[in-house]
């Protein structure tokens, strides 16, 4: 069943006099449970696209279904629900608040939606991350690491269906973002659909599905394995 379903969807930005195309008419899909790495060098198209996956922008033209819900048509309000019950959102630059523990900053999403038992529950969610000790470190405390595992355990606290992960090795060393990339895998392997989105070939072949960007279209989209 596709999770994600995007049709003909085009971007256009209009900068003065000029418009600019940054997506041509693309066509996806992504199934439940899916391991994808959109690739892309700068300017490809490949941020714009994860926006609108995101539901952080609006296509100009085409149509978006996320879970069944048609999402090109939202307002602000809209999208706004949908990215908190939908989206699990996991950064290059962690986007920790540094005066909150990690547990405060895992509990932020829960409390935003209302969820009971926050603090419980972001514990839950920094023990599947391996973290758990580190609960009431506040950021300035943790590793480069450690802060994008703490990122992780945020984006999956709602159970969303989909975790949308931007660059998210970019600030780390090799080791680290190895280490990053196989708690995705893990969490992939339980049924969180993820979304990579990355410049970085060796990022990419951690998942099990490339597709390349390039001038606002699809250059290619392949299962690992494949020619």
């Amino acid at each position: 069943m596709s999770l994600i379903r995007v049709r003909e969807v085009s971007k256009v930005y209009s900068m003065g006099d000029v418009e600019v195309a940054a997506l041509k008419g693309i066509s996806l899909d992504v199934l439940n449970g899916e391991f994808t790495a959109i690739m892309g060098s700068s300017g490809s198209g490949k941020s714009t696209l994860m926006n609108i996956i995101g539901c952080l922008d609006r296509p100009t033209s085409g149509s978006y279904l996320l879970d069944d819900d048609d999402v090109a048509g939202m307002n602000e309000v809209e999208l706004a629900s949908i990215r908190n019950r939908k989206i699990g959102f996991v950064f290059q630059t962690f986007n920790l608040l540094s005066r909150y523990t990690a547990r405060e900053n895992v509990e932020l999403p829960l409390i935003y939606a209302g969820f009971r038992n926050a603090s419980e529950r972001a514990l839950k969610a920094l023990k599947e991350v391996g973290l758990a000790h580190r609960a009431t470190h506040k950021p300035t405390q943790l590793s480069g690491g450690e802060r994008q595992r703490v990122a992780i355990a945020r984006a999956l606290v709602c159970a969303p269906p989909v975790i949308l992960a931007d660059e998210p090795t970019g600030n780390l060393d090799t080791k680290t973002g190895d280490e990053i990339m196989a708690l995705f895998e893990a969490l992939n392997e339980r049924g969180t659909t993820i979304i990579i989105v990355t410049h970085e070939h060796e990022i990419a072949q951690w998942c099990r599905r490339v597709i390349q960007i390039r001038d606002g279209a699809i250059l290619s989209d392949k299962l690992k394995g494949e020619a």
